[in-house]
């Protein structure tokens, strides 16, 4: 028998290793065979105990050690589907839920540094797709699939490497941003600590794809286990021969670096992540020129996230079609949902564009914890829009929220139930803001200080009415004169909280409709 337990730093903060260890002592179990994988997402589960039987993957969870040896006493004979934490055929569960993984596809399947098991289940397909055609082909497919950046813009992968790809340059450069830094997102995080390979396998076919030999992958200093796994799986790649002089026997060359960031928030904006990986202070550099065309070391550059890179693999190896065939208008293929704050059932939850809210919210995610009535949720990390729950009809697209004034980000979902006060996330959005800040320029340094004291007034009713004027004042400027980004975004959830949650500000009702 095999069991299979997650070695993901989320299942192993809550009792993984150790339930994964009592299993070691049961002598009912003595021939089994515990195999330490990625998660699976579904974290109000973990620790999930899995195994193997009649070619399907039973699910146990949450399993503590303690209740390991009624669980192995079960297991042996055979009488498993009796335990109350039995949740089903995993698979199933995965389809019932709607979900599509593509890019998460062995993410919990396999031991993350398996080559035999990666290759087993599809792995090095799409590179070796690749390796039999055109860089240009490869361009062309990748525009074909519709794949935008799941970073937070949501730009067009494949025009961004086209642009790289008709850049001259003997020496061009794949950076991978690993420094996932947003509140409510863990999706960059599982893949590397779960299937690292598939990066990998995304970031040689983009250097195939432009004519790069060298990658680099910028990880924030904040995932060791991610960096574990990583170091290990470069070793097993160059061994296997993905990555080196010979990929996978094709003659041409790619390697990856693994650079580890120092902490810094604004270094997951693309310039301020050059200058870091460059040794220097992560500032925001100005653009034009754009990193395609200058970036690392001045030399032509893609540089995606890491969910956008590893769609790449499915991409080439089941077809562009495949993949542009799901999600609805200008988003395709699948948003990985990442589902936490108070939420009965979070997790990460890989699905079709088109998906709405409520939909994630209230029926996958089972409602607030707390079983209070969902009053909002905040979408796209730090800088994101608090969402009404009026609004959560909206399908999770990127055109469709952005007429609510909202954004998809890195797709992540923080839900707050009724009792949240909006005015403090409203501050708490401009603290952020103000500590995070690289300082280069002044409305993001110092408009975000000011935005703070202007909400204190606000909160001691010091001239609500013309304070909350100035916020919105302060907000515009923020938004039209930042130089990137993060001073630009950090109004939008507070502008969001004022428009949507205007009572917990003191402003009247018929004073908030006229504005």
């Amino acid at each position: 028998m095999k069991l299979f337990i997650p070695a993901d730093s989320a299942a192993v903060s809550i009792g993984a290793n150790e339930t994964a260890a009592a299993f070691a002592h049961q002598s009912a179990l003595a021939d089994a065979e515990v195999v330490r994988t990625g998660s699976r997402g579904f974290y109000w589960l973990e620790p999930m105990v899995e195994i193997e039987h009649e070619g399907r993957r039973i699910g146990f969870g949450p399993i503590e050690a303690d209740e390991v040896p009624e669980l192995a006493r079960l297991l042996a004979s055979d009488g498993y589907q009796s335990h109350p934490r039995c949740v089903g055929d995993i698979d199933q569960l995965l389809r019932d839920q709607g979900q599509r993984r593509f890019t998460f596809a062995r993410c919990g399947v396999i031991e993350p540094t398996d080559w035999t098991a990666f290759v087993a289940h599809g792995g090095s397909a799409g590179l070796r797709a690749a390796l039999d055609n055109s860089g240009q082909a490869i361009v062309d497919a990748v525009k074909e699939s519709g794949l935008r950046g799941r970073g937070g813009a949501g730009f067009p992968t494949g025009i961004k490497w086209q642009t790289v790809h008709d850049t001259a340059g003997a020496t061009k450069y794949v950076v991978c941003n690993a420094d996932e830094g947003d509140s409510g997102t863990y999706a960059d995080r599982m893949l590397m600590e779960g299937d690292p390979f598939t990066l990998f396998e995304g970031m040689a076919i983009a250097g195939v794809a432009v004519g790069a030999e060298h990658g680099l992958i910028y990880l924030r200093s904040e995932y060791p286990d991610a960096e574990r796994v990583l170091r290990r799986a470069l070793d097993v790649a160059r061994a296997k021969g993905m990555l080196g002089d010979d990929v996978l026997g094709s003659g041409k060359t790619f390697d990856i670096e693994l650079r580890i960031g120092a902490g810094a928030y604004i270094c997951g904006e693309e310039t301020s992540l050059l200058e870091s990986l460059e040794g220097k202070r992560g500032l925001v550099r100005f653009k034009p020129p754009l990193p395609a065309v200058q970036g690392f070391m001045g030399k032509p550059t893609i540089i995606n996230n890491v969910i956008t890179l590893a769609s790449v693999p499915a991409i080439m190896a089941q077809g562009a079609p495949n993949y542009r065939d799901l999600g609805i208008n200008k988003s395709r293929g699948t948003l990985t949902i990442q589902l936490c704050g108070n939420v009965a059932r979070p997790g990460l939850y890989e699905m079709p564009f088109g998906v709405t809210l409520d939909h994630m919210i209230n029926e996958l995610g089972g409602g607030s914890a707390t079983g209070r009535p969902v009053r909002t949720a905040q979408v796209g990390g730090p800088l994101g829009a608090y969402v009404p729950a009026e609004h959560f009809d909206t399908p999770l697209a990127y055109e469709e929220f952005a007429e609510k004034k909202a954004m998809i980000g890195h797709g992540g979902v923080v839900v707050f139930d009724d009792t949240v006060d909006m005015v403090q996330q409203a501050r708490f959005a401009m603290e952020f803001c103000d500590l995070e800040s690289c300082g280069k320029c002044t409305p993001c340094r110092v408009g975000s200080v000011r935005a703070q004291e202007v909400i204190d007034r606000i909160i001691a009713e010091d001239e609500r009415e013309a304070n909350i004027e100035l916020l919105r004042e302060l907000c515009d400027t923020m938004i039209n004169g930042s130089l990137c980004a993060h001073g630009g975004m950090a109004p939008f959830p507070v502008l969001s909280a004022l428009n949507h949650f205007s009572e917990d500000f003191g402003v009247r009702e018929d004073a908030a409709a006229l504005s």
